[in-house]
């Protein structure tokens, strides 16, 4: 296949994968097993198993770098096999020494006995092979020349050419690595990863290279990744206290200190803020339910392997841990006789559900077990989808526009399949949802993209996914129409003929997980939060000890204005007293000596922007606490 069949950059990466199980098994193993072997959103990786007794490390990727680039430079092209049954598919697997190869091609035809199995071969021309043996391992050479032999007597084109590497693959490449652009990749890491990626089976090696489709671009990768390590929110997290990871506790169930709920409390009150307006009402619903409420939802069957189970000693019931809270919601919608008068009904709940994350997937507040969702369900007519998804994407417009985050966006709009049957309920009802959603988009001139198939089964959806300060997207607001919970719970209201219609309820959240949000955010500002989110907005800094009671009536006045003042009555030196508060990401240093005791002032410091200014303490008050009641950035 060539790459015209492909993104060009799609087969850059996916010809550097067989580059980089090419030079593992030249230079260190040319009998390990080869698994999955993808292009991927930075780069590619492979997965391979080492012969007993070998590893590869981290520090081997710098080394088999150089192996790759070595390989590039050989102008190796790309040559396309296709077995003519089974039978010879799995016997070129045995030629090549690779069993799991040999799984892949059972996987295949019983998923469709009329498969066709390609392989793929690179090749030099074989006046090459002397200086090709100098620098390869004496068993690759004897492999591959085998390999050459019989593959020679199945396809003829290969006559004068030496093969240097075969995989069975659908395709999807450069026809030359000639073509890979200078300096487009580079080894990134490795891991651990189980063969099928279930947990049981043996585990491989996962070795990962970043490739890009020019050395700039692939510089600006590397130094966004630097960037990101700066701004890591868990590095960030423990230096400002925001949250703890208690071993103890367990792993994803992040404990926040006293400065990180000052940030979930201000998130949690805007958001109340922008809803309480707008018909939601805040509705509380327990942690725990019994089985049969995620029976008669689904989720038992969908989501069980997920869910935590808990047993009362005294009642001797059993109970689940909410996975996600619209099954309550249901209950509470369910527990009323609503007309079309009351329609639509909006609920909001900030709450926390639970699910059993892998370990190996959990990471700081942007992978957990524990998730606040800004949780969201309101119930409505078709009729009525338009201008609720219209308010939904209003408040998404505002909140994010408050964090700084709008500029860069888009909006995936996800659409039904061709494959019809895979989605509920009929044609009308989704034409009618997807033009509402359709509608909203351009009404609202957000940059939005189509993206069919991408719906849940249940309804289609809007996904909101914003960049942020280094150029990363995070998939975060969502809109979600739904008819399949009111159908399960058979919920109804009664309309204008006095009969009973069903209702339709759209799932929405604005940040999404409350701790995944938090975790983006602090690197969005990488710590320097605007005021209104700075837990310590204020610390006073007195020149010298005597200066200690004017410092303390100025801390009383900001906390009396509802601002977060503190004040430094450590024996640390006056310059260390403001490196100390740089280090903690302070808004404002207020420094106050025998002038401004004298003048009823404070000198200001914007630890930000480095400007120094003297105002009234009743002015600078006044000024704080506008920034603070307007969230201004």
């Amino acid at each position: 296949m060539s790459a015209s069949s492909h993104d060009q950059l799609y087969c850059i990466r996916h010809s550097l994968s067989h580059v980089l199980a090419q030079a593992l098994q030249r230079t260190l193993d040319p009998s390990a097993q080869l698994w999955t072997w993808p292009a991927i959103e930075d780069g590619f990786y492979y997965d391979v198993s080492l012969s007993k007794g070998l590893e590869f490390k981290e520090e081997n990727l710098k080394e088999l770098g150089k192996v790759m680039e070595g390989i590039v430079k050989e102008g190796q092209g790309f040559w396309k096999y296709t077995a003519k049954d089974k039978a010879e598919a799995l016997m070129i697997c045995d030629l090549m020494k690779q069993d799991f190869k040999k799984e892949l091609i059972e996987k295949f035809y019983q998923a469709d006995n009329t498969a066709q199995y390609t392989f793929y071969y690179n090749f030099v021309d074989s006046k090459s092979l002397p200086a090709l043996e100098k620098k390869s391992h004496s068993d690759y050479i004897k492999l591959y020349t085998h390999l050459t032999t019989k593959i020679g007597e199945l396809d003829s084109s290969i006559s004068g050419n030496f093969i240097t590497f075969l995989d069975l693959c659908e395709g999807g490449h450069v026809e030359n690595l000639k073509e890979l652009p200078d300096g487009c990749f580079a080894m990134n890491k490795i891991a651990g990863a189980y063969w099928q990626g279930k947990e049981g089976n043996p585990m491989m090696t996962r070795i990962y290279g970043w490739a890009f489709s020019t050395k700039d671009e692939l510089k600006a990768h590397l130094a966004m990744l630097e960037e990101a390590k700066k701004r890591d929110h868990r590095t960030i997290g423990a230096k400002m206290k925001l949250f703890t990871i208690s071993e103890l506790v367990g792993s994803g169930l992040p404990l926040f200190q006293p400065n990180g709920m000052i940030l979930r409390k201000e998130i949690t009150d805007y958001l109340w803020e922008l809803h309480k307006n707008e018909g939601y009402q805040w509705v509380w619903t327990p942690h725990i339910a019994k089985e049969v409420l995620y029976t008669t939802s689904g989720h038992a069957k969908h989501y069980m392997d997920d869910m935590f189970k808990v047993h009362g000693g005294t009642s001797n019931e059993d109970f689940y841990i909410k996975p996600m809270n619209c099954p309550h919601h249901m209950q509470l919608f369910a527990d009323n006789a609503f007309s079309y008068r009351d329609m639509p009904i909006r609920y909001f709940e900030p709450a926390t559900v639970y699910r059993d994350e892998k370990p190996g997937q959990l990471s700081g507040l942007t992978r957990v077990r524990n998730i606040t969702q800004d949780d969201g369900h309101l119930f409505c007519r078709t009729s009525q989808i338009k201008d609720e998804a219209n308010t939904i994407v209003s408040i998404i417009k505002k909140f994010y526009e408050t964090m700084g985050m709008f500029e860069w966006y888009w909006v995936s709009l996800s659409l039904r399949g061709e494959d019809k049957e895979n989605y509920l309920w009929s044609d009308e009802m989704w034409e009618e949802a997807e033009n509402a959603l359709r509608e909203v988009c351009i009404s609202a001139g957000l940059n939005y993209k189509e993206v069919p198939g991408e719906a849940a089964f249940y309804g289609p959806k809007l996904d909101f996914m914003f960049r942020d300060a280094i150029g990363r997207y995070h998939q975060l607001g969502t809109c979600q129409v739904d008819w399949n919970l009111p159908e399960r719970f058979d919920l109804s209201f009664t309309n204008e003929q006095g009969e009973k219609e069903r209702p339709i309820v759209i799932h929405r959240a604005i940040a999404g997980s409350l701790e995944r949000f938090i975790g983006v955010m602090v690197e969005n500002f990488a710590g320097d939060f605007p005021l209104w989110l700075s837990p310590e907005q204020i610390r006073v800094v007195p020149v010298a000890e005597v200066f200690t009671d004017y410092a303390k009536e100025v801390q009383q006045l900001c906390n009396q204005a509802g601002l977060r003042a503190k004040v430094d009555t450590s024996d640390d030196s006056f310059s260390k007293k403001i490196r100390n508060a740089e280090t903690d990401k302070v808004y404002y240093v207020l420094i106050v000596g025998e002038k401004e005791v004298e003048d009823n002032t404070v000198s200001l410091r914007n630890v930000r922007t480095k400007e120094q200014e003297v105002l009234g303490l009743e002015a600078f008050v006044e000024k704080a606490f506008d920034l603070y009641s307007n969230r201004g950035l």
